[in-house]
């Protein structure tokens, strides 16, 4: 790709893709959101928009900015709509074999040879999503946090076959124009952030599974003990359950350290549908709200 990055695509349209979406809209880049019909399309956009309406309620954004934003979004069932992009953000569920379809179908739909495909994995290597395709080259990690429009890191990850030229021009991206802040990490899995986080929100799943203390006393001593704007339990809860499974399974794939399994508990309450805050119960219970309770 030559030249800056105007035209964005997101694939996959639930909280972090649709947050992804927001912030490069409000960044006054034209974003193409592709979810997987017209059902989950229209939910994406509702998720756009209720997001907007909060930051203005909230005195976050102005009310033009939001409509503006609005008028550079996107919202479609076919990927064939991201042929012009300069960049695809895949944002879709935290699979492998998902993940690496979404590749091989950009490889062949994004028109210009040069355009970056990145994905938002928290934790799947991003070499064999590179590998799915015939750019290797222009594919990296970018990954960012919940809730994106936020939180202002996002961690870039080059594969061994990403260009300097790539890294180079998303950092940038990234940094001048969405108003991020980055860090890199080598392309292992979990990267910085999880590869620290989710050893420590297993432990508190552990202390809360064996009886030691409760979810509700665990969260409570982080949070007042350790000054930390949220207890373990309540953050795996805004995560999601299923994906804190995910990435605990693949650093555990890759390390096999015992600190990364999931513990029973947490595997038995994703089975049982006991996602966190999406679902209205983890292991806190949530009200339309979603403040713990």
């Amino acid at each position: 790709m030559s030249g800056t990055i105007t035209r964005v695509g997101v694939v996959g349209g639930g909280q972090m893709g649709a947050g992804i979406a927001e912030v490069c809209a409000r960044a006054g880049l034209h974003t193409v959101v592709c979810e997987a019909d017209a059902t989950a399309a229209r939910r994406a956009r509702e998720r756009v928009t209720a997001s907007l309406e909060r930051a203005v309620q909230r005195g976050k954004l102005d009310r033009p900015s939001a409509e503006d934003a609005l008028t550079r979004l996107a919202f479609t069932a076919g990927l064939d709509d991201l042929a012009d992009r300069h960049l695809v953000i895949e944002a879709v569920v935290e699979n492998t074999d998902a993940k690496t379809e979404v590749f091989a179908a950009l490889d062949k739909i994004v028109q210009d040879p040069g355009a970056i495909l990145a994905t938002n994995t928290s934790a799947i290597p991003v070499m064999r999503l590179g590998m799915a395709t015939q750019r290797a080259d222009h594919v990296l990690g970018l990954h960012f946090f919940n809730p994106v429009p936020v939180l202002p890191l996002v961690e870039v990850v080059p594969s061994l076959h990403t260009a300097a030229r790539t890294v180079t021009a998303v950092e940038t991206f990234a940094r001048d124009t969405l108003g991020k802040t980055t860090i890199r990490s080598q392309d292992r899995t979990g990267f910085v952030v999880n590869a620290l986080l989710i050893p420590y929100l297993l432990s508190a799943v552990r202390m809360a599974e064996s009886g030691f203390a409760t979810a509700a006393d665990v969260d409570a001593g982080m949070e007042l003990g350790c000054a930390h704007p949220m207890g373990p339990l309540k953050l795996a809860d805004l995560i999601g359950l299923d994906t804190v499974v995910a990435i605990a399974q693949s650093l555990y794939e890759e390390f096999r350290e015992p600190l990364y399994a999931p513990p029973p508990l947490l595997r038995r309450m994703v089975e049982a549908g006991l996602l966190g805050r999406k679902t209205g119960r983890g292991f806190h219970t949530y009200d339309r709200d979603r403040e713990a309770r």
